[in-house]
């Protein structure tokens, strides 16, 4: 299972099925942004794509020289497009792909406006995903493998139940495309709500490429850093892809320190093999100036000079924000139990006029999720410090809202029990080599349900199978798909287990890949609003889900 291979797959198929001559590739918004994450525009046009245009474009001109290969999505809007298309064709000839299942009542409507005969053919290709990495995809939705897979659900969501239950009625449905290349023992589709866990999209990320979404934001694999201090024109937005820069590859799941080592070993390189080009390399700064200095390098390797970019923004921010000393608390509410120091340093990081209104306000979120129902609870003496050290109103609303989307009440699972908490610890520090400090020691909840359904100890009276159990091994394939969203921390665990369980290929998926911000974004569009903060206790959550 290579979530960026079977899109790529499927966007060369529909060319080579096209036949030789020049094309023009005609695709939807979300289309667009699924091709633009595993190939590049040069990778495209070496195979006979010259033109690549917006179905919903008023203003493209006719070109009948151009054969047509439309990449859709199969909504209503997309098919009254292409019916307008079709009565007045611009290209010669139509290959249509749908990203999904097309009705049939749709396909009719579609032949009654080809009435010049343009179309030569019209195929489902089902690659309606933002493929992030190869084990990763989302669907860009914010509030909110072709096999037949056996359905596991959160009992304690009924968002989690519903969607299973409309899967497995498009499943039987469409049984046809699921009924070959069978498989001894058949995938697994595992569905999960983010508020079972609203803890890891809280916290402040050390691995590059999750680092790089928290702090800066990545939206279909490119990054805005048109706001960074004295930014090149040709650097305020720049693309991070694995698929397309091996220094990205190697690098995005190493922690920040290492990354800037790695730059380091690279600058000292081309160094040793230039001896005239001699410059000291003893901080981000020295390698911004050495990028600067030295054009020979930045042409020779420019996605290096990237890098360098990117990582001199995101140290930049971390002692700007002082988040070492903000992580190393988050760290502490997450995984450690004693309450009286995690107050005593969430209290002291709320005066220091460095922590911005965003990071004390994560810090109390924190505190909140974790020491929900402690007898010596503290939040309404800590909301009044957000207040007094003048935190808008809108994020410590956004305290109780949190609690409200994801606290004790709502969850299916123990987010802070002691002993998981060490043991989920112990195992990490032993998976991964070199991250051994106090700003790692969080492990989504992800990693212990994963780690339970392999070893086939996952409990059914936690999360039931849709219909009858005909699992009788353990699952080789498994699909995961977190709805509200999945985050990059989740991602590189899945990585870690794909590469310590030989056997068992995992996908994770979500309705969208969160940083802090975005979960809180989604909080709100969730309808969670949190209430005023002038009285000084959060509320219990009612009964109702959403």
């Amino acid at each position: 299972m290579n979530a960026v291979l079977a899109v790529k797959q499927y966007v060369s198929k529909m060319i080579e099925d096209s036949g030789p001559g020049m094309k023009v590739l005609l695709m939807d918004r979300e289309t667009t942004g699924i091709v633009s994450m595993v190939y590049t525009q040069s990778e495209i046009l070496q195979k006979e794509v010259y033109l690549f245009e917006r179905l919903d474009s008023a203003n493209r001109e006719a070109m009948k020289h151009l054969k047509a290969i439309c990449f859709l999505r199969p909504t209503k809007e997309n098919v009254e497009f292409l019916i307008q298309e079709l009565r007045r064709p611009k290209y010669s000839i139509y290959f249509i792909y749908f990203s999904n299942v097309i009705s049939k009542s749709d396909v009719k409507s579609l032949a009654e406006a080809d009435e010049q005969e343009v179309v030569a053919e019209v195929q489902e290709f089902y690659g309606d995903y933002i493929a992030v990495n190869p084990h990763v995809f989302s669907l860009n939705l914010l509030g909110c493998c072709q096999k037949c897979p056996m359905i596991r659900y959160q009992l304690s969501s009924e968002s989690a139940k519903r969607l299973a239950e409309c899967v497995k009625q498009v499943i039987t449905k469409e049984y046809e495309l699921f009924d070959f290349r069978r498989t001894e023992v058949p995938p697994l589709l595992l569905i999960l709500d983010r508020s079972d866990d609203a803890i890891t999209p809280l916290l402040n990320q050390w691995t590059y490429q999750a680092m790089v979404h928290e702090l800066l934001g990545i939206n279909n694999n490119r990054i805005d850093l048109s706001r960074v201090p004295g930014i090149s024109k040709d650097l305020r937005e720049v693309v991070l892809s694995a698929e397309n820069d091996e220094f990205y590859a190697n690098n995005m799941y190493l922690n920040f320190a290492e990354i800037g080592s790695n730059i380091k070993n690279l600058m000292e390189d081309f160094q040793r093999r230039k001896p005239k080009e001699q410059q000291k390399l003893e901080s981000i700064a020295d390698m911004k100036a050495f990028v600067e200095n030295y054009p020979q390098f930045k042409k020779m390797s420019g996605t290096v000079s990237k890098h360098v970019t990117v990582v001199g923004e995101l140290s930049r921010l971390v002692g700007e924000r002082n988040l070492l000393e903000v992580s190393e608390v988050e760290q502490e509410l997450a995984c450690q139990n004693d309450h009286s120091s995690a107050l005593q340093n969430v209290r002291r990081l709320l005066q220091n006029p460095k922590v911005t209104e965003f990071d004390a306000a994560r810090l109390v979120m924190l505190y909140a999720l974790h020491y929900e129902r402690h007898s010596s609870n503290s939040l309404p003496g800590l909301m009044t410090d957000l207040k007094n050290r003048g935190v808008s109103e809108k994020y410590r609303k956004l305290v109780s809202a949190v609690v409200e989307y994801g606290g004790k009440r709502v969850r299916g699972s123990d987010l802070f029990s002691p002993k998981d908490a060490v043991a989920i610890t112990k195992q990490f520090l032993k998976g991964l080599k070199g991250v051994e400090n106090v700003y790692t020691q969080h492990q989504p909840l992800l990693q212990e349900t994963l780690d339970q359904l392999i070893k086939g100890k996952l409990k059914d009276s936690q999360y039931p199978y849709l219909g009858p159990n005909t699992l009788r091994d353990r699952p080789q394939d498994i699909i995961v798909f977190i709805i509200g969203g999945a985050t990059y921390e989740e991602a590189l665990t899945v990585y870690n287990l794909n590469r310590t369980n030989p056997g068992v290929r995992i996908i994770l998926g979500g309705t969208t890949i969160h940083n802090t911000k975005s979960f809180l974004e989604e909080v709100t569009a969730s309808g969670f609003r949190g209430r005023s903060t002038e009285s000084s206790q959060v509320m219990p959550r009612s009964s109702s889900r959403r």
